[in-house]
């Protein structure tokens, strides 16, 4: 199901696509971009399909749902972004009501997606899901305490997926051999995701040694001061340059894409990696933190010369999966579990995937995808194809 929707009032556009319903729900953020097409929130909608069966245990409290996004087509700075927010969520009022739970993604955090679906009217942005959970008021009360959970001044809810894609970087290490010392990392966004990644593997003992926002990229050989960077940062993920050390330098936007380090992490927008720029990676490993960043004929240029991409629908899956684990009750309101349990099931996936590409001899997201074609068969079966 694909809706566009035009804001009476900028005459901008905003689009719901529904790419599967699982028990007749459906999971996926709502964007907010300028430049955010119908054909973005597709291909992420397909994307949240592969994120929600990836994480089927058909012993666990959580099922997976459907995929589906939302996008909206205007900046999030504007003063007028707010506005425009509440009369999408005013206008699809009737869809998060049934069958699409959404929240934070690119352009918009959590608070004031809760803030704007209350002014529009919904109880909340995923009570879709409410009529599938055993209690309610249990598990409602369950999300709202893991969401006032702080861990060193930034909440949980921002550092769960951050910790997924760590995890991910650092399993991926682990089977190449790698140490985690001295190992080189250079991340794109220093947003929710961004920030929390950079922190977890910085505290892990890897170097980061550039960090781009949208201001440019900040760099040192040495590695970068990720707490202070994180304290300096607003709610855009902009660092204040003041925070900067005398090693530190600023650089070009796009520098950090020929950082010379062994990961890039791209966290911030998609089709940020091209057939043009990808010729200046010299990275060994791509770990896509945001959504659909490395263009596919990118991935082929990049895998012929040895760099591989792991790709968004397994490393950027912990944040949704989070969500759902704690909802459903698979684990508590509690920083160390849910970093235990995120780190074991994306160490899980990791290792599943990496194994089948290299059985299969493919990359490791066309080893993904066979996994997703492996299950969703098996979720249609037990829950019905349509329903």
């Amino acid at each position: 199901m694909s809706i566009t929707w035009t804001d009476h009032v900028t005459g901008r556009h905003g689009y719901l696509v529904v790419d599967r319903l699982v028990r007749g729900v459906s999971s996926g953020g709502l964007r907010m971009r300028a430049g955010c097409t119908l054909e973005e929130v597709t291909g992420l909608a397909q994307g949240m399909t592969m994120k929600e069966a990836l994480h089927y245990n058909p012993e666990a409290r959580y099922i997976p749902l459907g995929g589906a996004k939302g996008g909206i087509d205007f900046d999030p700075q504007d003063p007028e972004a707010y506005g425009v927010l509440v009369r999408y969520l005013r206008a699809m009022r009737p869809y998060v009501e049934s069958f699409w739970t959404t929240g934070e993604d690119l352009g918009l955090r959590q608070d004031l997606v809760d803030r704007a679906a209350e002014e529009a009217g919904l109880v909340s942005s995923i009570q879709a899901v409410y009529p599938l959970l055993d209690d309610e008021a249990a598990a409602r009360k369950r999300l709202a305490d893991a969401f006032a959970v702080e861990v060193d001044g930034i909440g949980l809810d921002e550092l769960a997926g951050g910790c997924g894609v760590a995890e991910a970087v650092l399993a991926t290490l682990d089977r190449a051999g790698v140490p985690y010392a001295g190992t080189r990392v250079s991340v794109q966004g220093f947003g929710t995701m961004g920030g929390a990644t950079a922190r977890f593997l910085a505290r892990a003992g890897l170097r980061i040694v550039a960090v781009a926002d949208v201001k440019g990229t900040l760099a040192n050989p040495d590695g970068l001061d990720v707490e202070a960077l994180l304290a300096a940062r607003d709610a855009f993920g902009t660092v204040d340059r003041s925070a900067l050390r005398p090693g530190d330098t600023e650089l070009p936007g796009d520098a950090w894409l020929a950082a010379d380090a062994e990961v890039l992490v791209p966290a911030a927008v998609s089709y940020c990696v091209d057939a043009a720029n990808q010729q200046r990676i010299t990275a060994r490993w791509i770990v896509e933190a945001a959504n659909m960043p490395v263009l596919p004929e990118a991935e082929t240029l990049l895998a012929a010369r040895g760099v591989t991409t792991l790709p968004d629908v397994v490393v950027n899956s912990g944040t949704n999966a989070w969500w759902w684990w704690t909802l459903f009750g698979d684990i508590g309101p509690d920083a160390d579990e849910a970093f235990a349990y995120i780190r074991r099931s994306m160490r899980a996936l990791i290792e599943l995937m990496l194994t089948r590409a290299e059985a299969d001899g493919c990359t490791p997201r066309q080893a993904a995808h066979a996994i997703v074609a492996d299950r969703l068969p098996e979720m249609a079966d037990r829950f019905g194809w349509y329903r």
